[in-house]
């Protein structure tokens, strides 16, 4: 077996998308590189370009001391890690899961890589596939630090920024499922504003320069309501909740009269009104951030 600090062999497990870009870019770094996929056939241009394709997982498990796994969920993720030779032969290597999953999934699988002797990081990528060796890649990585330090110098070599989060394995995933929140919320958004704007009249490449001034709008809105929301602030003086739950209820009555299901903003404006109705409307919008917690009922 390769020993802990070795960084010239890597295995990879899954062989989508993703995958098949974390597996180039190792072998683009010239380390020593060896795949597997539990459908056969993605391994073509890897073994081209010098990986090794082997031809069960345990046998790829075998070839490195880091393992890295990127698989659609964590059921897929089990299905290949649990087997009782896989896991055998990830005794006394290193893990790096960079699967998308839950919280709760993470912490479960690192509780049972400790049980078998793996050492284990939970990982996120928050970039497209396109990224991954370019320095526009972004990866997140949670679980010992140390470990995380032993096989950073392999992990360098996928390109971006690395980011540990810190000890609680589940943390990347807490930050991907938060961020994908961000990110499916403001496409059903925009999905939604291009059907209306389409029953209107109006192409979707007139209005995407518009959307794309909202879309910059936005970043200092973060940080401003991230603040408020940490300090329990929730600052209404320019923009009262009252004048947002106007705004939306303009969006569901133009939608609605063209026969466009406005389900998602209804269930925002929703909310806001039980914001106003729980005494808060000189709030700013964040205050919705406490009832979905729970707190404006105590408030």
């Amino acid at each position: 077996m390769s020993t802990y600090d070795d960084q010239s062999a890597v295995t990879v497990l899954g062989l989508g998308p993703m995958g098949r870009a974390l597996a180039g870019a190792f072998l683009d770094a010239g380390l020593r590189t060896t795949v597997w996929n539990r459908t056969p056939g993605r391994d073509g241009d890897l073994a081209a370009r010098g990986a090794a394709c082997a031809r069960t997982p345990e046998e790829a498990v075998a070839a490195s001391d880091l393992v890295v796994v990127c698989v659609v969920n964590y059921d897929a993720c089990d299905a290949i890690l649990r087997r009782p030779a896989v896991a055998d032969a990830l005794k006394g290597r290193t893990l790096v899961n960079l699967t998308a999953d839950t919280p709760a999934r993470a912490r479960d699988t690192a509780a049972w890589a400790a049980a078998h002797d793996i050492r284990y990081l939970d990982g996120a990528i928050m970039t497209p596939t396109t990224s991954i060796g370019t320095p526009e890649a972004v990866f997140l990585h949670s679980g010992p630090e140390q470990v995380y330090r032993a096989h950073r110098p392999a992990l360098d070599t996928l390109g971006g920024t690395h980011t540990h989060l810190g000890e609680d394995v589940g943390r990347a995933a807490a930050y991907d499922v938060a961020l994908l929140d961000i990110f499916w919320t403001a496409m059903a958004g925009y999905a939604h504003a291009l059907a209306v704007a389409r029953a209107e009249g109006i192409s979707g490449r007139e209005l995407a320069p518009f959307a794309q001034g909202i879309a910059a709008i936005l970043p200092p809105l973060f940080e401003e309501f991230a603040g408020d929301v940490d300090d329990a602030t929730y600052s209404g003086e320019l923009n009262p909740i009252t004048s947002a739950v106007s705004s939306m209820s303009h969006v569901i009555e133009a939608s609605e009269g063209h026969g466009i299901e406005a389900g998602v903003m209804r269930a925002a404006e929703g909310q806001a009104r039980r914001v106003i109705g729980l005494g808060h409307g000189t709030d700013g919008f964040m205050r919705v951030t406490d009832l979905l917690s729970g707190g404006a009922r105590r408030a």
